[in-house]
């Protein structure tokens, strides 16, 4: 693994999943974005619709924040409800006093993003396919003042310990931790949410993957309360909308936990199909980035690119992993999917490797 200090080069912070799926990309069968593609349920629909006779009313958080402060047992101060995660990493970017900021990749490239918006210089720290994607905290230079970091990451699937993490945590740093993909996680082992005796601790969590509301935009953060105050001082007034308000309060209710967990137990099995089915093609040159253990499972390919496009033609998107600072084109990221669709996207992978040698 290497620190780099630069710019943003070849690597295109903006593209994301959804681009891969635009425009023509209805007729493809999705593995680009990483949104459980089962959801949302019929029963979170109904309690959105039923938000809709309150919209004349500006939003009222407080039900929501306390919700979310209960489900991880942390006072209400502790809690701050965004617009998506994406959000919560423009406010830290503009709200926290930040001198050296640093990212650990590969991984989401939104926070890179937002930081450089906001002016400041990043420095990446780059971990390595041959090491795992793993992390070393002896990497972190130590006048690193802010540090983020994915768990588990997106897109090499990576969970780290909890305990390395933590090992992060110094006076004067601002430790984030993306765990966006954490309640895909069965027992969401390793998790830091709810986490009070790690000095900075900020805690990023969407409720738009597993619940599939991205289009909906809800998030929050966790962190103690005087930078849940810089943080909210930063935000426009009534950030969240009174039907994601109302998501928010529903997807922490023991229920939808327990179906979450439910949900979580048959991605890794569907995930554990889906890796079984990859290395068949490990004498034609693909390797999976293993243990995965996100609801996406990251490989290198010989001629990526092209096989991703004949993935176009044959009816999948795919996620291009070039775009992520650590990565180059034999990258590719899959979203975990149920066993038909798998299974059928097997298929049309073998031809699509057939067809990207000619």
């Amino acid at each position: 693994m290497r620190t780099d200090r630069q710019g943003t080069g070849s690597h295109d912070l903006r593209h994301h999943g959804d681009a891969e799926v635009r425009d023509d990309g209805a007729r493809l069968t999705d593995l680009a974005v990483n949104v459980r593609a089962d959801t949302p349920p019929a029963w979170l629909r109904q309690r959105i619709a039923g938000s809709l006779t309150g919209l004349a009313a500006y939003p009222d958080g407080r039900d929501a924040r306390a919700a979310v402060a209960a489900r991880h047992g942390l006072p209400v101060d502790h809690v701050l409800l965004t617009a998506g995660a994406a959000e919560a990493f423009v406010l830290l970017a503009r709200a926290l006093p930040v001198r050296r900021p640093l990212v650990v990749h590969p991984q989401f490239t939104e926070p890179e993003a937002a930081l450089r918006d906001a002016g400041h210089t990043v420095d990446r720290l780059l971990l390595r396919a041959e090491d795992g994607f793993r992390l070393d905290p002896r990497a972190v230079p130590a006048d690193a003042d802010l540090v983020v970091i994915g768990n588990p990451t997106n897109p090499t699937s990576v969970l780290h310990p909890a305990d390395t993490i933590a090992q992060l945590a110094r006076p004067g740093r601002t430790l984030v931790v993306d765990e966006a993909f954490m309640d895909a996680v069965p027992g969401e082992r390793e998790a830091l949410a709810g986490r009070t005796d790690v000095p900075g601790l900020v805690v990023l969590r969407s409720l738009t993957k597993t619940w599939g509301l991205a289009g909906l935009r809800i998030g929050y953060v966790l962190a103690a309360p005087e930078t849940i105050a810089e943080l909210e001082r930063a935000q426009p007034l009534w950030p969240v909308s009174t039907p994601a308000l109302a998501a928010a309060q529903a997807c922490v209710e023991p229920q939808a936990l327990a179906e979450a967990a439910h949900a979580a137990h048959r991605i890794a099995a569907d995930r554990a199909h889906l890796v079984a089915g990859l290395r068949e093609f490990a004498p034609d040159g693909l390797t999976v980035a293993e243990p995965a253990e996100g609801p996406f499972v990251l490989v290198r390919l010989p001629r990526a690119a092209a096989v991703r496009r004949h993935l176009r033609d044959l009816g999948f998107a795919v996620r291009r992993g070039d775009t992520f600072p650590g990565l180059d084109e034999q990258w590719l990221r899959l979203a975990v999917r149920d066993r038909q669709t798998v299974n059928s996207f097997l298929q049309a992978l073998d031809q699509a490797m057939v067809l990207a040698k000619y």
